[in-house]
């Protein structure tokens, strides 16, 4: 038995985590049946028989300040191991007993332990493969977004696109969005696609409108949009009119950069603190990409698919349903989107925006088409996730759920309410009688404090609304959304706690909630939403050993600051995935 200090405790396994992260079919290991949340209660006592007990413990971590989010023992200054489960909680010197010859011990020096995070809505595949084959537009002038396009079009023969990402329209120091003519300027002769961070809304050049057959006479398709100013394009193209660009875009990303992708992104949501990820959008491509990468012991990340299109059907035509898989990846939710976006100002509401009384926003699907979708998996034993931001678009939502339970009942089916932006009274008490979970996004409020403006100090009481669900009793899950929004947890329990923005404005303080508060919602009300409270999401004995090792405690630092704390250690499964 070797003890470690608290250099090295940091240091420790940076080394291993640098390479193959996990052992091929790490996650299907276990033999310990989960138990239910809430079962470590006595100070040293051990999940399991006798024997179990007796055991010695793979990894004990001590002079640690544990907050396990169990009602059952809130806090512990000390855990063991065993396998890929917590097997004890104590307090200081309680556990020595079950340390064995070959037992790791970690002295944490006084730093903090929080149950591994969980981003229930969040799109890594997405995020990975555009930083490997686009252009990175997380830039803060258009001057700088053209020279970062030509420099790509100066390599790239003419003709083929040039794609960028990350724009974000209110991040530039220009005061204005972009034009085609920006475009026109930089990349005359390819045709350029640019999306906007939020991902609804994309900005393209003539070219690309001549391909495409665009002209200032062409009309916005149903539940899609051409900006135009004067009468003519401005090269802003939202919703469903961006499918007009599909046919002439290309789809030559390779298997093997698609994993590639997935073992970057998911290795640097692990070193901000994540242990499970819910990809909300997984076609073939990615579902294949994360089994590679499995495979290969490069997922960082324990992830649960929410599945779009054919994938979807397959499977559904195959007999399986959600919950299929393992600990590691398993199948989740069938995804579907009902309105435009809260960061792009396209979400559909029952009031106008500020500054523009005729734009209550865009719908992307009738309600027709919303009960048809959710019938077909609903009684197909598939959770639902749909996209629904504005409050017009939920109640859409809810009356499929509520017509589904009506006609087919089931028992806790947990459809979500993926974003769930804005409420109101009404929705509140739906969404709790039918038992859906909601979403919002949690790093917004900071991040993204300049599109407030459009919507105004008495709709931002309303938004994002952490503190209603939880009041109302909704087991409310948190979700980055990223690329639209950033995916560090720690930002989101700074957004969720001071409802700041990057200024220092704040937005809706009636929707404030505590620390406390904001961990459940970022680890165990995300495993509520998979379904998976009972095996993860709290430090209890019997769950699976995900936690994170915080170089300070969110309760003692100055709130403003709880995104800069440090990840000093993220463990998955009792192994470390990422060591500072």
């Amino acid at each position: 038995m070797r003890r470690l200090t608290r250099g090295e405790f940091v240091g420790f396994g940076a080394a291993w985590a640098a390479g193959v992260v996990l052992p091929k079919g790490a996650g299907a290991e276990s033999t310990m049946a989960p138990v239910p949340s809430g079962t470590g209660s006595s100070a040293g006592t051990v999940m399991g028989s006798r024997g179990a007990a007796q055991a010695n413990a793979d990894l004990i971590v001590t002079n640690a300040r544990i907050y396990t989010v169990d009602g059952m023992r809130p806090k512990a200054v000390e855990l063991a191991v065993k396998g890929d489960r917590f097997v004890a909680l104590g307090g200081a010197r309680e556990l020595g007993g079950l340390a064995g010859p070959d037992t790791e011990i970690l002295d944490a020096g006084g730093m903090t332990v929080v149950p591994g995070f969980i981003d229930a809505h969040s799109h890594p595949g997405w995020g990975g493969i555009n930083e490997l084959t686009q252009v990175n537009l997380d830039l803060r002038s258009i001057r700088e977004i053209q020279d970062a396009l030509r420099l790509r079009a100066e390599a790239t023969p003419e003709g083929e696109w040039i794609l960028g990402f990350k724009y974000d329209d209110t991040k530039v120091v220009d005061g204005r969005q972009l034009h085609r003519r920006d475009l026109d300027e930089a990349v005359p002769d390819h045709p350029v696609l640019v999306r906007h961070r939020g991902g609804h809304t994309t900005w393209v050049n003539s070219r690309a409108l001549g391909l495409a057959g665009v002209t200032n006479s062409t009309p916005d398709p149903e539940h899609g949009r051409f900006f135009r100013e004067d009468g003519e394009l401005t090269g802003r193209v939202a919703e469903r009119a961006n499918d007009v660009f599909s046919p002439f875009m290309p789809d030559d990303t390779t298997r093997e950069q698609r994993q590639v992708a997935i073992k970057l992104m998911t290795a640097l949501m692990a070193a901000a603190g994540l242990t499970s990820v819910h990809d909300a959008g997984v076609g073939a491509d990615f579902a294949t990409a994360y089994q590679d990468a499995y495979a290969a012991g490069e997922l960082s990340c324990r992830i649960y698919m929410l599945l779009r299109g054919g994938i979807y059907e397959t499977f559904k035509a195959a007999g399986l349903y959600t919950g299929f898989g393992d600990d590691w990846f398993r199948i989740g939710a069938v995804k579907y989107g009902a309105d435009g976006s809260a960061s792009e100002r396209t979400m559909r509401m029952s009031t106008p925006y500020v500054g523009r009384p005729d734009d209550y926003g865009i719908l992307t699907m009738s309600q027709e088409q919303i009960h048809e979708v959710v019938e077909a998996a609903h009684r197909g034993r598939f959770q639902v996730g749909i996209h629904a931001n504005g409050d017009v678009a939920i109640d859409m939502v809810l009356n499929a759920y509520e017509r589904v339970q009506r006609l087919w009942p089931r028992p806790d089916p947990r459809h979500r309410l993926e974003h769930c932006s804005l409420i109101n009274d009404d929705l509140l008490a739906r969404i709790k009688a039918v038992g859906a979970i909601p979403t919002p996004f949690y790093t917004y409020v900071h991040y993204h404090g300049n599109k407030w403006l459009e919507y105004g100090q008495e709709k931002m009481r309303s938004m994002f609304a952490h503190r209603s669900f939880l009041d109302t009793g909704i087991p409310v899950a948190g979700a980055s959304d990223y690329i639209p929004g950033p995916y560090e947890p720690l930002m989101a329990i700074q957004s969720m706690v001071t409802r700041k923005d990057f200024d220092g404005r704040v937005w809706g303080p009636n929707q404030r909630i505590t620390v406390d508060e904001a961990l459940r919602i970022c680890t165990v009300n995300g495993a509520h939403a998979s379904f998976e409270e009972n095996t993860k999401g709290s430090i209890s004995p019997g769950k699976l050993a995900d936690f994170v090792v915080l170089e300070e405690d969110p309760h003692d630092v100055d709130p403003d600051r709880i995104k800069e704390i440090g990840v000093a250690r993220t463990v998955i499964g009792g192994r470390t995935v990422h060591a500072a």
